[in-house]
């Protein structure tokens, strides 16, 4: 059966027997990894140990079928403590907007009631002056009316009546349409617009329209008391704890019913929601949403730089709940109270997380926590598929390991690696070795950052590994380059550490001094070949001036070279006439054409700032910036996927880069606040690099953009004396100066990438 038949299957039978849930199965029998709920609790267990929320109910589903559900903590702790149940009833806050608002207005949209480019007007007579006469629906939808996020809260304090006439005097911030400004206003309008053309009150409508035929038989407004005893606390007002009663302050004060928030609802009642919104992709389902407009509601839109469906979050700035791995066509949405909906069609998707964060203080804090979850799913799916597929790509350790290390038998070995050294299982790669009774392991090395890849400093000492008592001997303290005395004794030396695919990461510069070094000494090299996690096709950037090189420029390769470890070991080999006695030993089952996703090999951090896979495709283009005035992030929960500086503006510096129109990526200003590293402590202004579309997205490209707009709109505050550091050619570095755009920056060295790409033929191992 297929997973959409399976789906529908699941959800007919859902709304035969209401109340009925989504069936729970192993994670296994769906082809998640084994590892899903392990990875989950533990997140979720370090959030609640570090006071980020009380307690959270966690479902994930795919393909119709439950494969996570568990309830952690307690859904109150004061005035008493409560257990945690997966029954309980949440104040779902925002994600009214979507479930409740957004989809009435889409079948109203639907039945031909409304129109998603009518002015608000039309509907709400009463609402214009200053301007307002031109604000859409569809405005109102993406967030980019111009109106407040909130107008005053003394305005609701008489009721609704009251509150409606202060919104329709309201200005605006902006023109309609011209930047997106996340608003609360605008939703409790379209809130009204239902109403009006529904003619019965939003919570009326939404109980008979979508809670009842779903079997959502838990969800609506102001709960009853029965519901109540087993919702969450939230906080305290007037001395009483709220307890089935809004947390939103103006939603309390329009009687608990509002577009923005005022929904409460179960975990086991948004699943049916969340799997009715897949269902209704097949145009043969009686959905509440037909297909086409299920498709109008869940497509990207362009709300001035921030990719938002109609009432959905896409990618924006409010996106740190998504799982980032997560396809393109993904849609979702959090709630202040510490909830977050997320569904990704193409990938058969549910991921629902739903805390109490706001009590008992107001401080929680679950937005990360929830992409994390997000990301742990999504990951998990990614990998489930390639291995129905195929075996997928094996690493050179592994490829080793079967042949019961033939290569290391009866040698002392030493082993370069980090972290990252592990076969696909996750097993170290020393640890497979020194178990090994065909291996004689003697000797470790480390890299930048340490053999636990947790240091982010200039020199590192060398350490002991605590597993098998021997010493780690640091490639990056006093020398960068194995020493005759730290050879001493070694049969045969091997190199296997996880590369991001980029000229100024070290670990090539540490494999290619080790190689010199082993050459030297009449000791054989051995490199374990990894895939590049940016693929192997694509050649971006410029070459190095010879005079360029350095330890972050180690070898005359475009920025994103798409070569592997074991390629870039045999051209450097060849071209620096070392004369290595090199053994690469391949990988099996990889193509140039795979990403990182493509290969059903985890993403393990390389570094301390290089956290996940989108990070390390960003960080080509925006990396090369770092060595001037700007923060790219380190010291924040994303780093190389923000950068700023105090004196940046970051919607004028996203609109100058959006102007470009590069394909693949979109940009979004935004603020923070660096807690270590650059402007430590500063409030930056900045922006966010969002990818939309992975197969057109060219990092290079983003960061002359982002280089040429700096030098643009800030030739004075911008410091660039620093940037051939990483950059490395000064013929690029004159073009960025005159504020050149990418396309012209990209043309002045495109002959020698095609140069390189006959240069690098020879050494290429994989079709």
């Amino acid at each position: 059966m297929s997973r959409r038949c399976l789906a529908a299957f699941l959800l007919a039978l859902a709304w035969l027997l209401p109340g009925t849930y989504l069936s729970a199965t192993p994670p296994q029998s769906q082809g998640l990894a084994e590892a899903i709920t392990a990875d989950m609790d533990q997140a979720i267990e370090a959030a609640l140990g570090e006071k980020r929320m009380p307690g959270c109910v966690v479902v994930v589903a795919r393909d119709g079928q439950v494969v996570y559900k568990k309830a952690h903590g307690n859904r109150r702790i004061e005035p008493s403590v409560e257990p945690m149940t997966t029954d309980t009833v949440f104040d779902m806050a925002s994600l009214t907007k979507p479930i409740v608002t957004a989809t009435s207005v889409m079948q109203l949209v639907e039945a031909g009631k409304v129109e998603l480019d009518a002015p608000v007007v039309t509907y709400l007579p009463e609402f214009r002056g200053h301007g307002k006469e031109e604000i859409t629906i569809k405005q109102l939808l993406i967030h980019t009316s111009g109106l407040t996020p909130d107008n005053a809260l003394s305005d609701y304090e008489s009721g609704w009546p009251g509150a409606y006439e202060k919104i329709c005097n309201l200005k605006l911030l902006s023109e309609p349409g011209e930047r997106f400004r996340y608003s609360d206003v605008g939703f409790i309008l379209l809130g009204e617009v239902v109403a009006r053309v529904a003619k019965m009150p939003l919570d009326q409508y939404a109980t008979e329209h979508i809670f009842k035929p779903l079997g959502m038989n838990e969800s609506g407004y102001n709960p009853s008391e029965t519901l109540a005893k087993r919702a969450v606390t939230t906080t305290k007002v007037g001395g009483t704890w709220l307890r089935g009663t809004v947390h939103d302050p103006r939603a309390r004060y329009c009687d608990g019913v509002a577009g923005h928030a005022g929904l409460f609802s179960t975990a086991n009642d948004l699943m049916l929601y969340a799997q009715a919104m897949l269902d209704a992709r097949n145009p043969e389902s009686k959905q509440r949403l037909g297909a086409t407009t299920l498709a109008a509601m869940t497509n990207s839109y362009d709300a001035a730089g921030n990719l938002r469906g109609l009432g959905w979050d896409k990618q924006s700035g409010y996106s740190s709940n998504r799982g980032k791995s997560m396809s393109s066509s993904a849609y979702g949405h959090g709630g202040f109270t510490g909830t977050a909906l997320w569904i990704d069609p193409k990938l058969e998707l549910v991921v629902l997380f739903l805390s109490n964060r706001v009590h008992p203080n107001e401080k929680g804090s679950v937005n990360a926590l929830a992409g994390q979850i997000g990301t742990i799913a999504a990951d998990a799916c990614r990998k489930a598929d390639m291995n129905s597929a195929s075996t997928g790509t094996k690493l050179g350790v592994d490829v080793l390991a079967d042949s019961r290390f033939e290569l290391l038998r009866g040698k002392k070995v030493g082993l370069i690696a980090n972290h990252t050294s592990r076969n696909k299982a996750g097993k170290p790669t020393h640890l497979l070795l020194a178990e090994s009774p065909e291996v004689n392991l003697v000797a470790l090395f480390s890299p930048e950052h340490g053999f636990a890849g947790r240091l982010d400093q200039s020199h590192i000492g060398d350490a002991v590994d605590p597993a098998t008592g021997i010493t780690v001997k640091s490639l990056y303290g006093e020398s960068r380059k194995p020493t005759p005395e730290q050879l001493e004794g070694i049969d045969i030396l091997v190199f296997d550490i996880q590369d991001i695919g980029c000229r100024f990461y070290t670990y090539i510069s540490t494999m290619g001094l080790a190689m010199e070094a082993a050459a030297e000494q009449g000791i054989p090299f051995v490199v374990l070949d990894r895939p590049n996690p940016l693929g192997g096709v694509v050649i971006e950037g410029p070459l190095l001036d010879r005079e360029e090189e350095s330890f972050v420029a180690f070898h005359s390769v475009p920025v994103r070279h798409g070569m592997t470890i074991g390629e870039l070991a045999k051209m450097m080999n060849e071209e620096r006439g070392w004369k290595t006695d090199l053994t690469i030993v391949p990988l099996s089952d990889w193509k140039r054409d795979q990403l990182l996703f493509d290969t059903g090999l985890p993403w393990r951090n390389t570094s301390p700032n290089m956290r996940n896979l989108t990070q390390a495709m960003i960080y080509p283009g925006v990396g090369l910036l770092e060595t001037t005035n700007v923060s790219v992030g380190r010291g924040t929960d994303t780093p190389f996927e923000v950068l700023g500086a105090p004196w940046i503006d970051g919607p004028e510096l996203a609109s100058r880069i959006n102007a470009y129109n590069l394909p693949g990526v979109q940009v979004i200003g935004v603020e923070f606040t660096p807690h270590s590293s650059k402007y430590e402590g500063k409030p930056c202004g900045g922006v966010n690099f969002i990818i939309t579309d992975w197969d057109t997205f060219r990092p290079l490209d983003l960061g002359w953009a982002t280089a040429s707009s700096l030098r643009e709109l800030y030739p004075d505050a911008w410091k660039t004396d620093r940037l051939s550091v990483l950059l490395g050619n000064g013929r690029v570095k004159q073009n960025i100066l005159q504020s050149k755009s990418p396309q012209e920056i990209s043309q002045a060295y495109e002959d020698d990438l095609e140069k390189f790409a006959e240069r690098r033929a020879p050494f290429l191992i994989y079709p």
